[in-house]
């Protein structure tokens, strides 16, 4: 599975919208609206580079509202149960 992370700079007052857009559409696991430079992101997860490439180049380019991306690929998926483990590891657990 390919993970990506898609930044989202929105048009004032566009968040709901562009956020409502980017859920309908396949590939888009999870979106939220955030604070900082941009205003939405989204988790992106295909099974194919082709996929990842259509899906950010045509559909989430298409969305009315939206003003940039930035497109972050994913190497490598941590979570805290992950964690527990290397750090178990680490100290000889």
């Amino acid at each position: 599975m390919i993970t990506a992370i898609v930044t989202v700079k929105c048009e004032v007052g566009k968040v709901h919208a562009v956020s409502e857009a980017l859920t309908a559409l396949d590939g888009v696991a999870e979106v939220y609206s955030v604070s900082g430079e941009f205003d939405v992101l989204a988790i992106i997860k295909v099974k194919e580079y082709d996929l990842l490439a259509a899906l950010v180049t045509q559909e989430i380019a298409g969305i009315e509202g939206i003003v940039r991306t930035s497109t972050h690929m994913a190497f490598r998926a941590y979570s805290k149960h992950n964690m527990e483990k290397v750090w178990a590891e680490t100290m000889g657990e």
